[in-house]
């Protein structure tokens, strides 16, 4: 029920609670986990995340409508931290001190990686008609 409405102008309207299950979560870190093993360090970031983005467009349409944005900023940190490691991985030894720094969630957005951020749409009330 929403409790500033009610509190506000005495409206009552409720919502659906939807979001991933922790059954869920585990299966989608276990996909991104698969496309971005360390073997494919040195392919191209691009392709990596070519290969990553319709997995997580088609799992963050499915629960945009529900309330999963605490899981949507979970998901696109876990990926951002992959990513990342895979790009440590690949300079090896050859990193420089505070190179890893530039390598942002801002930097793999920009190469085209699908943000679950800010997805989220809540659709319109559905209004039931009484039975007559």
């Amino acid at each position: 029920m929403s409790g500033m409405l009610w509190e506000r102008k005495g409206k009552r309207l409720f919502y659906l609670q939807r979001h991933p299950s922790q059954k869920s979560m585990k299966r989608i870190r276990s996909k991104v986990r698969e496309l971005t093993a360390r073997s494919v360090c040195h392919e191209d970031s691009v392709a990596i995340i070519a290969k990553l983005n319709p997995v997580l467009r088609g799992w963050g349409n499915y629960f945009r409508t529900g309330n999963a944005s605490k899981q949507f900023n979970q998901l696109d940190g876990y990926v951002w931290q992959r990513l990342r490691t895979l790009r440590v991985k690949r300079k090896g030894r050859n990193l420089r001190p505070g190179e890893a720094e530039r390598w942002s969630r801002e930097y793999f957005w920009s190469l085209g990686l699908h943000q679950l951020r800010g997805t989220i749409c809540y659709p319109e009330r559905a209004f039931f008609k009484e039975a007559a």
